[in-house]
């Protein structure tokens, strides 16, 4: 089929500058995947020109990855690469990487992962991964052919980030990046050391979770100034593929309506091709949205740990989220999962909080932080 989709090199393949992210697949009124609706939607974007398809060991309950591996059958698994995680909360020895890589096969259907990412690394899980042994296990699996490109996603700060890059000889990473995110974990500056690595890049979160994508009232108004009129999900898009280190963007899509917006979107995702002036209006929405925080928390993390467990900074962004987007219940939801113990096991919510006074009186910009999290508890429920 004819496309115009656009294309951008990581290592020796042309990958679509709009990725298939498979963690907000539609779903039923139970909460199973809506398979042939999203089957449906996975093949409109494959018969469209999009060729990365990104899923992970946890996403939907563990449904996803089966899920693609079904969906991919009658030829559309050869016109497409593959992309997967090991999951790194999960590994206690060098056999557990194997076991888990070994049934991601089977789960999808495949005798190879075509770019397997090492999953939400961040300072602790990559010492514990180093430790089993994850490079080694890396080499064996490109090694013995099950998986063709290594790299990692990543959830923590610039010098975490940079060491990891450093410890590897990786094809790519994937990283949260958006035009409210510069700064955020790896941020603008991760983005540019691992592609002067030679790293390819693959950007998560393009619009935040869809709250870039809303209709606000205040942001509405600066986007409608523009010569060019674009709804708010592609004004955020388009920052991203304006950055010429990026290679592809993931869209966790959750709608045909998606979709297809967002494939006729990549069309015209050229690196550099914003101008000076529209430009200008990305710093303008992000100050305003800025004004909308109700709790000032940099995510330095000096008020961290918690004695009681309190993850103090993922409290405070999911309740600004909310309150900044007006997006209560979506806030919700990342709060249950984020400190509800999706990776570790362990509850880290703001009612946690016993206050013992600890996080304030390490808090550089002096903070009253068992006062927010009252606001947080309050907000979010116990």
């Amino acid at each position: 089929m004819r496309t115009t989709m656009l294309y951008r090199k990581m290592n020796d393949k042309d990958l679509s500058i709009l990725g298939f992210g498979c963690m907000r697949l539609p779903v039923t009124a139970d909460g199973n995947i809506d398979e042939p609706l999203a089957t449906k939607m996975l093949r409109y974007a494959i018969d469209h020109g999009v060729n990365y398809i990104d899923t992970a060991w946890p996403y939907h309950a563990g449904e996803s990855e089966p899920f693609v591996g079904r969906a991919l059958a009658g030829g559309y698994r050869g016109k497409v690469h593959i992309a997967t995680k090991l999951p790194s909360w999960l590994i206690t020895s060098r056999k557990d990487m194997d076991k888990y890589l070994n049934e991601q096969l089977t789960r999808l259907k495949t005798d190879h992962i075509d770019f397997y990412l090492v999953h939400g690394l961040n300072a602790g899980f990559w010492e514990n991964l180093s430790g089993l042994g994850i490079t080694d296990f890396l080499n064996d699996a490109i090694a013995d052919g099950r998986i063709r490109h290594a790299g990692f996603s990543f959830h923590d700060n610039v010098p975490v980030f940079k060491k990891i890059v450093d410890a590897y000889d990786w094809t790519f990473t994937q990283i949260q990046y958006n035009f409210m995110d510069e700064h955020y974990q790896a941020g603008t500056e991760g983005l540019h050391y691992a592609a002067k690595k030679g790293l390819g890049v693959v950007v998560m979160e393009p619009i935040r979770g869809g709250l870039l994508g809303r209709d606000i009232a205040g942001v509405r108004e600066i986007w409608q100034t523009a010569k060019t009129k674009r709804t708010p999900a592609e004004w955020a898009l388009r920052w991203v593929w304006n950055h010429p280190e990026v290679t592809v963007v993931l869209s966790g899509m959750s709608a045909m309506e998606q979709v297809k917006e967002n494939v006729a979107l990549a069309e015209s995702g050229h690196a550099g091709s914003l101008t000076k002036a529209e430009l200008s209006l990305y710093g303008k929405v992000k100050k305003e949205l800025e004004q909308r925080v109700m709790i000032p928390c940099t995510n330095c993390g000096y008020c961290m740990p918690c004695p009681n467990g309190v993850n103090i900074p993922i409290c405070f962004e999911e309740f600004n989220k909310g309150n900044i987007y007006d997006a209560k219940e979506q806030a919700a939801g990342h709060y249950q999962m984020l400190c509800g113990g999706f990776f570790d096991n362990q509850p880290h919510f703001a009612s946690l909080c016993k206050e013992c006074g600890e996080c304030e009186e390490k808090c550089p910009q002096g903070l009253p932080i068992q006062s927010h999290l009252k606001k947080v508890a309050g907000y979010f429920g116990k």
